[in-house]
């Protein structure tokens, strides 16, 4: 088992014609991941490394069953993309484009939340500005590395994409395999959050543990610590990015900015740390706390409940004597 793709996942690639999309088709074509279909609207009834190309995601669905897409259309026209994909019925969207303008997501993020509204569901979106994902041995979606990837039961999460890549060869030197390798993105408007990415693992039986790698700007890290610390029961290690970055001055994401003085490295690392995660200073560190961690798994929290103590039945109270009115006789 794991989380969100395996081996039964057909990609679709949206921009499979053009320099990145084909770069990347072939790196996931060349891991086993099964790319069954590309899009290019002109360039509709070529092959790209044996994979047909089709005018739309639609047609491609029909033609394939592709049940998930890669994205690595140009911003201006990535917005658009995800609307194709999720018109279409393709169940995981995985958006690698980068520089997608905040309004265009917030409108994006808006439908896709009504799709999931109905009876039947909508599709999950991951991205934008993210690497995508890898289940170790099964299938990867986007642009991770997958020699560095080693199969085995820790999952994995992250807002960066290089650290990802980073900490994931630590774990494997280690000799710790992974689940899944998740890259959310580092932007403000995101399809998944960590609180999703934990939810996903806590129910993942083929995950033990897992890694989350934040980094500063938004509270996402702190409403991580909070779902941990009440909603999980497997053990967590953390590591959060941008301890030395100055206030006020975005650091590699557009999310990763310190504002108002809230978002910072500090804050995120206390949240972890009360809510009883350990948090790496290096990510050098981390295969030796999620050992540890391992030898020490968290149990769920319960909320101690009142103890009620059955109480005698008491005796009715006799009903009062009804008083009769007498009229005064004239």
């Amino acid at each position: 088992m794991s989380v969100l793709i395996d081996k039964r996942t057909k990609v679709v690639v949206q921009g499979i014609t053009g320099r990145d999309g084909s770069f990347h088709a072939k790196g996931m074509l060349d891991y086993g991941t099964r790319v069954v279909a590309g899009v290019t609207p002109a360039r509709a009834g070529s092959e790209v490394h044996g994979v047909p190309v089709f005018g739309g995601v639609v047609e491609a669905v029909e033609e394939t069953g592709a049940n998930t897409s890669v994205i690595y259309v140009p911003a201006p026209f990535a917005a658009d993309a995800i609307y194709e994909a999720a018109d279409a019925g393709i169940s995981l969207i995985v958006c690698i484009t980068e520089g997608i303008p905040v309004r265009d997501m917030i409108g994006v993020w808006s439908y896709l939340e009504d799709l999931r509204q109905r009876p039947e569901g909508g599709p999950r979106l991951l991205g934008p500005n993210c690497p995508g994902l890898i289940s170790p041995g099964l299938s990867k979606v986007g642009i991770m590395p997958g020699h560095i990837c080693k199969p085995g039961r820790i999952g994995l999460v992250s807002r960066s994409g290089t650290l990802t890549y980073e900490v994931v060869d630590q774990l494997t030197r280690a000799g710790i395999g992974q689940s899944t390798c998740i890259g959310i993105g580092g932007d403000p408007v995101l399809g998944t959050n960590f609180l999703d990415a934990l939810a996903l693992f806590e129910g993942d039986d083929a995950t033990d543990a897992v890694v989350l790698i934040g980094e500063i700007g938004g509270s996402d890290e702190e409403a991580a610590a909070r779902f941990i610390q009440t909603r999980m029961s497997k053990p967590v290690v953390a590591f959060i990015a941008g301890r030395t970055a100055p206030p006020g001055k975005r650091m590699g994401h557009a999310g990763a900015i310190v504002s108002g003085g809230t978002g910072t490295a500090a804050e995120k690392i206390g949240a972890f740390r009360k809510a009883g995660v350990p948090v790496a200073d290096l990510p050098s560190q981390i295969p030796g706390l999620v050992r540890a961690a391992l030898a020490q798994p968290r149990r769920r929290k319960t909320v101690a409940k009142k103890k009620t103590t059955k109480s005698k039945p008491r005796a009715r109270k006799a009903a009062p004597r009804q008083q009769t009115a007498t009229r005064k006789r004239k």
